[in-house]
């Protein structure tokens, strides 16, 4: 056995809402193939515009529902023999078969859509939705800008790139910045019944319009959706929205599909809006190296500074099934 697979030891897929498209990509009608969550999916929009996600392979005779399928009313029709399946994954029309075969079913995947993405809910033991996340409000707002957004693949499973949010000293040796040392520590606290991490830091701002004491708030839902909002300069703010979604199979080479949502106030948007998107791509990039090579420790030698990293590591345990993590 290889060092590196001695060393590594993967992680499963988290319970939780992952996305899966931007709203925009899915109008009325259109159907899509996708592959997340270790899973081959169809995604199609019914007239209604319900966004739909079933398992793609159709019972009858295994023909991939995204590769050719098309939408009928509220269902998605089989390319190859025509049957339709509901958003419940139940085939309710067979053309030329009057009588329907009770096991002629698919998985339906729990879906909601809001924040400008579309979500699954996946479960390791076919659970439905435990938890929620928020619909936030600057998203849409006359005040804040239209959406910028980036998505990203990441070669790296969807906790280890989580983990870089609450990670601080990072930022000193792998982005060339840390916050002053004089400043107080992060405030952490646990909301919604746990499924909810806050990360509340607060430092000194220059900005156009004078210098604020301003605050950084971080919000974790479940491991994979996280909101940044900047506040404490009078009626201007800067928000960002994530959603990381593993694509591969659990024990796989671990990799993620990010989707990053940025707006600001109108007032903001050209002062500083532009600037810190740019900041968090090339943030990102820089991460790349170290994901694409490093290992997963489950149990890390942690040193009495790493407070943080040790608070995280124990939320994370509570979306996964098994008991190993």
């Amino acid at each position: 056995m290889a060092i590196r697979e001695k060393e590594h030891t993967p992680l499963p897929m988290p319970n939780g809402w992952f996305a899966v498209a931007w709203s925009k990509e899915l109008i009325t009608g259109d159907v899509r193939a996708i592959h997340a969550l270790g899973e081959d999916l169809v995604l199609f929009r019914t007239r209604s515009g319900e966004a739909k996600v079933l398992d793609a392979f159709c019972p009858h005779l295994g023909a991939h529902l995204g590769e050719g399928g098309r939408v009928v009313g509220e269902t998605v029709r089989c390319p190859f023999h025509g049957w339709q399946y509901d958003g419940s994954g139940a085939c309710v029309k067979i053309p030329y078969c009057e009588k329907i075969p009770s096991q002629a079913r698919l998985r339906a995947w729990p879906t909601q859509e809001k924040n400008g993405m579309i979500f699954a809910w996946y479960h390791t033991d076919g659970a439905p939705p435990e938890w929620d996340f928020p619909r936030l409000p600057e998203i849409g707002h006359p005040d804040w800008s239209e959406p910028r957004t980036v998505e990203v693949e990441i070669p790296a499973h969807v906790q280890d790139s989580h983990e870089n949010n609450n990670d601080f000293v990072h930022f000193l040796y792998v982005h060339g910045n840390i916050p002053s040392p004089d400043l107080p520590p992060a405030q952490i606290t646990h909301l919604d019944d746990g499924h909810t991490y806050r990360v509340v830091s607060e430092h000194d701002t220059q900005t156009p319009f004078g210098n604020f004491r301003t605050s950084m708030t971080r919000d974790s839902y479940g491991l994979g959706l996280v909101s940044l909002r900047t506040s404490g300069i009078p009626d201007a703010g800067l928000l960002m929205f994530s959603a990381t979604t593993p694509i591969d199979a659990n024990g796989g080479p671990a990799r993620s599909l990010s989707r990053w949502l940025l707006t600001a106030t109108n007032n903001m948007i050209d002062l500083a809006g532009e600037e810190f998107m740019k900041g968090l791509v090339e943030g990102v990039q820089q991460d790349m190296r170290i994901w694409r090579n490093k290992v997963h420790r489950a149990r890390p030698v942690f040193c009495a500074a790493d407070t943080q990293l040790v608070d995280f590591r124990k939320w994370a345990k509570r979306f996964y099934s098994s008991r190993e993590v």
